[in-house]
């Protein structure tokens, strides 16, 4: 495949019914499935991809936008278009960890946090951790990403005053697991796991670059610790195309 600079051009029919965006869809699409553009790599960029063409940046943004759609490549703002990966296996069992999940898979994990807050348990999550509504919990909006990719968004929601603070040792670790090491829990089980599916909105799709529409896999579960004390209720949100469940 060309790379940006290159001054190759691909010619494309003209006048024979098949719109110049559509050819393009499908000769980069052939190229993907055919392994001579490997999965994680960057595609060449907007201006080198029309050059090659010979078309304008909008034919080609409306053919990445069908590769979007179809679940071959990923548009980040600002850092362009990548090949997607396979679908990593995430097994659902009584320890699921995303971290230890991504790194079997040879890829490698991490956790953003994009926002916290204290706020009083409403009846869902108050039901969800066995604490009486109103109770103060924390509240954590995360991403979690494989090779930079954005794998899953959540709300985490913890119980108060035990947790204080843990959205500070999250941020420096990445990682729930390493998090909750600074709060004497050593290890901690899945207790409850509930999926669901359905199409995401602007926003979601915006956050996980996905295309609008595409379909998420939704995990409610429940966590205790050794004790059986629920500690942490989460409501996450999976690009269906980047996982594999696999229940156990």
């Amino acid at each position: 495949m060309n790379e940006a600079g290159d001054t190759g051009v691909t010619a494309l029919q003209r006048g024979g019914g098949l719109a110049a965006w559509r050819q393009i869809a499908d000769a980069l699409a052939a190229e993907i499935r055919s392994g001579a553009v490997t999965a994680g790599a960057q595609l060449p960029a907007e201006s080198a991809l029309a050059a090659r063409f010979g078309v304008n940046r909008h034919t080609v943004r409306r053919a990445l936008g069908v590769l979007a759609e179809d679940g071959l490549v990923r548009t980040t703002q600002g850092k362009g278009s990548f090949v997607e990966q396979g679908p990593i296996p995430y097994p659902i069992g009584p320890r699921t960890r995303f971290s230890e999940i991504v790194s079997r898979a040879g890829r490698e994990a991490w956790g953003d946090l994009i926002a916290a807050s204290t706020m009083p348990a409403g009846p869902d999550w108050a039901e969800a951790l066995e604490i009486v509504p109103g109770t103060p919990i924390l509240e954590l909006h995360t991403m979690h990403r494989a090779d930079g990719a954005p794998i899953s968004t959540a709300r985490t929601c913890l119980p108060l005053p035990r947790f204080a603070g843990f959205d500070a040792a999250y941020a420096a670790s990445g990682s729930i697991t390493r998090a909750y090491a600074g709060f004497a829990v050593a290890d901690y089980t899945r207790l409850s796991t509930r999926i669901g599916a359905r199409p995401a909105s602007p926003e979601e799709a915006e956050r996980l670059d996905i295309a609008p529409g595409r379909s998420l896999i939704i995990l409610s579960s429940v966590n205790v610790d050794r004790d059986g004390q629920r500690i942490q209720a989460t409501r996450s949100l999976f690009a269906a195309d980047r996982v594999e469940l696999v229940v156990e």
